[in-house]
């Protein structure tokens, strides 16, 4: 099997071979995090397939970086995510990167996720982010956001920060809140 390099991959993911296109694919972490880049490019694209193959790659550098006794790699992966967390278009692109991230990413990664608490279409899932990164830095912004939110969205933050081990009496648990009012004879017949 030849070496699989970062032009190789690129021009493979945009194949309209399906076959070609999803052995790029399964190969990229191969390539490292020299593709994560280039290939949240194309995971940008209007062509579905070569979009969801970008995508896809981009996870499997994530995977094969996060595991055991490859810090130095991860290190590096986590930077490239790093540069691609905003709230530029496409919205389900910076989705997917915040989800990588959280799976991969350590203290650095908290500020510039952080940053995204409050917009309208990435709020939950940079709370979620936070949520997952395994740093007390990562509790700490949980716990500053859930100081200057307003009142409506506090709920989902102490929801986060109760997975984090963090006490918020002050707010309710939104598990125990009904959903709606039931009247009546509500016993199963």
């Amino acid at each position: 099997m030849d070496p699989l390099t970062l032009e190789l991959l690129i021009r493979n993911i945009q194949s309209d071979d399906d076959a070609v296109r999803a052995a790029a694919r399964d190969r990229a972490a191969e390539v490292g995090a020299a593709a994560i880049g280039p290939l949240a490019a194309l995971a940008a694209s209007d062509r579905l397939e070569v979009a969801r193959a970008a995508g896809r790659a981009m996870q499997n550098i994530v995977y094969h970086a996060g595991r055991p006794g490859a810090a130095a790699e991860a290190d590096t992966v986590t930077r490239e995510l790093i540069q691609l967390i905003s709230a530029e278009p496409p919205l389900q692109l910076r989705r997917d990167v915040l989800w990588m991230t959280w799976q991969i990413a350590g203290a650095e990664a908290v500020a510039p996720v952080a940053q995204l608490l409050h917009h309208p279409e990435l709020g939950a899932d940079a709370r979620m982010c936070l949520e997952g990164l395994p740093v007390p830095e990562a509790v700490a912004a949980l716990q500053a956001a859930l100081a200057v939110t307003p009142a409506a969205q506090r709920p989902a933050l102490a929801h986060s920060l109760r997975k984090r081990g963090v006490a918020v009496p002050d707010v309710p648990d939104l598990r125990l809140v009904p959903a709606k009012e039931v009247s009546g004879d509500t016993a199963p017949r």
